[in-house]
């Protein structure tokens, strides 16, 4: 029998656990044709996104790097090849995303982990590069994966997240959510027979704070150096910061 996708995002997505819930089924919906709708979604200019990511973080010889919500590993990879005396750990909450990704590695500096961003088990201070492609917006609670991005990195690290971001502009923000509601729902009839698939973007994405209201939280929770590049006249951004030193 053919699994069908049935969730309904407003039942999930407005409490941490039900969010946490509902990214576990659609992550795992979505798992077979995930690097095909990245690249539809984006125009194809998602891969020149993570590479320009993975590209703009710091020289270190063998850094232990985390990649939050890897999904099928495309900036894991990056990582691995950027870093090859160093160790790169893949984690993500979706089993099936987790097997493709295993699937597709070449690289032996990689681990791949089951976790959730928001309580990942690892030691304090363990990391000196954490990334994120398209984490922090499907993050259960955001303060908690921030302070938990936080705690697992090491004084100096650095960080680089890719995702779907919001102008502070109201007007705007009605028309580019409009817009990807529209686009989400089109590719998910078209896709999955749900159009609620792919409007998820839309929702999570109007509950995420804006691009300036971000980078405040960031500074609120004690990240400096906070920098970001904007992708597709803003739609999509990508954002560094720093742990400070001690």
């Amino acid at each position: 029998m053919v699994r069908r996708f049935t969730l309904r995002i407003h039942d999930y997505i407005h409490n941490p656990r039900g969010k946490l819930a509902y990214n576990r089924e659609v992550f795992t919906e979505i798992a077979p044709k995930y690097n095909f709708i990245t690249r539809l979604l984006s125009l194809g200019a998602d891969a020149s996104w993570k590479d320009e990511l993975v590209g703009q973080l710091p020289d270190v010889r063998n850094p232990n790097c985390l990649d939050l919500a890897c999904g099928t590993g495309d900036i894991t990879f990056r990582l691995a090849g950027r870093y090859p005396a160093g160790s790169v750990v893949g984690l993500d909450v979706t089993a099936p995303m987790l097997a493709r990704a295993r699937s597709r590695n070449s690289f032996t500096n990689i681990h791949f982990a089951a976790g959730d961003m928001c309580q990942t088990d690892f030691d304090d201070g363990s990391f000196d590069i954490v990334t994120g492609g398209y984490a922090l917006r499907n993050a259960p609670d955001l303060k908690k994966a921030l302070a938990e991005i936080w705690r697992v990195m090491k004084p100096g690290a650095a960080a680089g997240f890719l995702d779907f971001s919001k102008p502070p502009n109201r007007l705007l923000q009605v028309v580019e959510l409009a817009l990807l509601k529209a686009w989400g729902g089109l590719l998910g009839l078209a896709l999955h027979g749900n159009s609620e698939v792919y409007t998820y973007i839309a929702e999570s994405l109007k509950q995420f704070p804006d691009c300036e209201q971000l980078k405040q939280n960031l500074r609120d929770r004690g990240f400096e150096n906070i920098r970001s590049r904007a992708h597709f006249a803003g739609i999509t951004r990508t954002v560094f910061f720093e742990k400070p030193c001690e």
